[in-house]
């Protein structure tokens, strides 16, 4: 039976509650307050949706290119030029898609959950948003005029046996000069659709989501994307606050540490770029990334670590 065909009575087991709800409990929540209060439109409840071309009322500028429109995609993306239906991540780079990946993953809200999106000039918003960015970015004087806001609310899985879901948000921001965004992760409890190899009872294995930025030149990962451990997207942060993610994206900077090759390295860290561990690279405070030849002290094996690796106790030899 196709992946993608499912009998109607799963259906109505596992629905949740309808998007139409009032809104959303904010205290506490790492999350911009979103839901039918705050003037939250939706995207239609189906498997691997998403809206129609929405226009923007203020140009957003994405790696030196200016857009005036998007697609809200349900599996995770928001994307420009073209919608984004396919449910199992790719690993970037990836040809002619241009797109902002929260959390790419297989949403089925058809199952559970519902996907909001809306775009703002309010002022005390806009004034929260400005003093967030402020803090994050060194001598940026950053002062927000628009900002479009897009949330998955609790969405569940494809082919879910379960009651896990994910709660997560991207937000697109612009002071007239510079663009940012900003990756929200509240709840994170699965990883993997069963179309794309999960478990149907856990929500892993398989493919797992995908995490950050592509275009037909420029693309990067946050560490972990398309890994198990991407589960743990909510406890990791550029910034120093879990589940927080920001980037300024007009041309692209990444506050908290250094980019190397299409990944990010804190302030300190200090990783090996081959499977042999022979070359060590450490992120410096000045943001540059320095390589030297070194290999892993005696003792130590060399272990891959998502897209790099690391030097690890042998246990072999304790």
């Amino acid at each position: 039976m196709d992946m993608k065909t499912w009998d109607c009575w799963m259906l109505l087991l596992l629905a949740l509650p309808s998007a139409f709800s009032m809104a959303y409990p904010q205290q506490g929540s790492l999350l911009y307050p979103y839901g039918e209060a705050h003037n939250d439109l939706v995207t239609e409840t189906e498997d691997d949706g998403g809206t129609d071309l929405i226009p923007f009322s203020h140009s957003f500028t994405f790696f030196k290119e200016i857009y005036r429109s998007c697609y809200v995609n349900n599996n995770g993306a928001i994307s420009f030029k073209q919608p984004v239906t396919d449910y199992t991540p790719d690993a970037f780079p990836i040809p002619d898609l241009f797109m902002i990946c929260p959390y790419w993953g297989d949403v089925d809200n058809e199952r559970g959950g519902s996907i909001h999106y809306r775009q703002t000039t309010d002022e005390t918003l806009m004034k929260r948003i400005s003093d967030d960015i402020n803090k994050m970015f060194e001598d940026m004087d950053f002062t927000s005029e628009w900002a479009f806001i897009a949330t998955w609310h609790e969405v569940a899985y494809h082919g879910t046996e379960s009651d896990k879901t994910n709660t997560f948000q991207v937000v697109l921001t612009v002071d007239g000069l510079r663009s940012i965004v900003m990756f929200r992760y509240q709840d994170i409890q699965w990883t993997t659709g069963t179309a794309s190899g999960g478990d149907p009872h856990t929500g892993l294995g398989g493919t797992p989501a995908q995490a950050g930025f592509n275009t037909d030149t420029e693309y990067f990962n946050i560490p972990f994307s398309r890994t198990e451990h991407i589960i743990n997207i909510k406890s990791s942060s550029n910034v120093g606050i879990p589940g927080l993610w920001v980037f300024r994206v007009d041309e692209f900077k990444v506050p908290g540490g250094c980019t190397h090759s299409d990944s990010f390295l804190s302030f300190g860290q200090t990783m090996w770029s081959d499977e042999g561990c022979t070359t060590q690279c450490s992120c410096r405070r000045s943001g540059k990334v320095l390589c030297e030849d070194k290999k892993c002290d005696e003792g130590h094996i060399c272990v891959q670590s998502g897209q790099y690796y690391t030097c690890q106790i042998d246990e072999e030899d304790c």
